[in-house]
Order: structure tokens, then C-alpha cells, then sequence
């Protein structure tokens, strides 16, 4: 079964996407040239965008028929920027995302746990404001693998990253997903990346 599967899709006259389907259970990367619409495909897949024409349907129905919150909660978006609570520490950060989800909070361990899936080795009442950009990043992306999920999709993960953090961090992610039978959706426009971790490649193209 198609996880996501887009038809007719446009956003806003500028962007047109092809006819495509992503597979459940599968590591999929869209690339392309800047502006063919990646990272908008992303909020388009997730709900916090609407096509302007065509649908978007997910596990066959259509994005328009499914409560929005019930689709996030389900299909996480982590963005490229890392918007954390830069004043407080990585184990509030963590206990302020899930309050705001309204779910009981991981364990210390657990918290150590996903901070060590994305290369973070560091204790848990570090300041947000201590770390480094790439720093920052990675434990974003563990409080988002944290709060459970059918599907993530990532919007350049790897772009504050050095190779050796960035190649750690997928392999550990892509692990993580096929062991529990997730599916996993990233933007990305570095082509070694895709070539070591992708199960799909959807290449975009055309005017934005």
C-alpha cells in the first residue's frame, strides 16, 4: 500500500508536481534542483500546507478528510531549522514537546537513548544555548524520533552536520525505522547521502 500517493498536485500556481506514489515501511529521499518545491512537498505531505489543486492522499484518504491533528501526531515534520527552548536544558526541551502533545514524558534513559541514536553524548541538564548548531539539530531530531510516529519526514537533516555525524545519525535513524516498521520520507541534496541510505528516489523538476 502507497503511503502517500499525490495527483494532479499544484501549490499556488507555482509549483506542479508529478503523479507519484511513496511506499509504507520505506526510506524515501526527494531531491532536485532549488525551487522545484522539496521542502514544500514536505508541509503539503503533513498537512500544514493545502494544494491549491489536485489531492494529496494518505494510506488512501485524502489529506482534506483526515483531522489535521490526528495527521500530525502520526506524520511528523522536522524542519531544517531546529526550534528549540534555547534557556532551558535538552531534558526540558524534551518534557516541553511532549506537554504540549499532552503525553507522559520519556525516562531519563529513554531521553539518552534517542540523544545517542543521533550522535549526542552529553548530559541532559546541558543548556540548549550551550550547544552548537549541529548540536542543536540532532537533539531536535531525537525529541521528534522521542514522540512516536508512523511517518517522519526530514527537511535536510544532514545540512549542519559533518559527514561523519551526518552518515551516524541515518544509519542509526534508517535502523530505527525498519526495526519498528516506520516509514521515513527526506529531503536531500547531498547525493552520497541518498546513494548509501535511500530505498526510493523521487527526483523533482521543472520551474518553481
Amino acid at each position: 500500500m502507497a503511503l502517500f500517493k499525490l495527483e494532479n498536485v499544484a501549490f499556488k500556481g507555482i509549483i506542479q508536481y508529478p503523479n507519484f506514489e511513496i511506499k509504507e515501511k520505506a526510506a524515501t529521499f526527494i531531491t532536485g534542483e532549488s525551487g522545484v518545491g522539496k521542502s514544500t512537498l514536505l508541509k503539503l505531505l503533513n498537512g500544514v500546507l493545502t494544494p491549491t489543486e489536485g489531492h494529496v492522499y494518505w494510506v488512501e484518504k485524502k489529506l482534506t478528510d483526515v483531522d489535521s491533528i490526528v495527521l500530525r501526531r502520526k506524520v511528523l515534520l522536522v524542519s531544517q531549522s531546529a526550534v528549540l527552548f534555547d534557556e532551558h536544558t535538552i531534558e526540558e526541551n524534551f518534557k516541553l514537546f511532549f506537554d504540549y502533545r499532552d503525553q507522559a514524558a520519556p525516562s531519563s534513559e529513554e531521553m539518552t537513548h534517542f540523544l545517542a541514536m543521533c550522535s549526542i553524548v552529553m548530559p541532559l541538564d546541558a543548556r540548549v544555548y550551550e550547544l552548537s548548531g549541529g548540536e542543536k539539530q540532532r537533539v531536535f531530531v531525537a525529541i521528534h524520533l522521542a514522540l512516536g510516529f508512523d511517518a517522519l519526514l526530514m527537511d535536510e537533516p544532514t545540512s549542519a552536520l559533518d559527514e561523519k555525524n551526518g552518515f551516524a545519525m541515518l544509519r542509526n535513524i534508517k535502523a530505527y525505522c525498519k526495526e519498528q516498521g516506520k516509514s521515513l520520507v527526506i529531503v536531500s541534496h547531498d547525493k552520497e547521502i541518498v546513494e548509501n541510505f535511500a530505498d526510493d528516489v523521487i527526483v523533482l523538476g521543472g520551474e518553481a
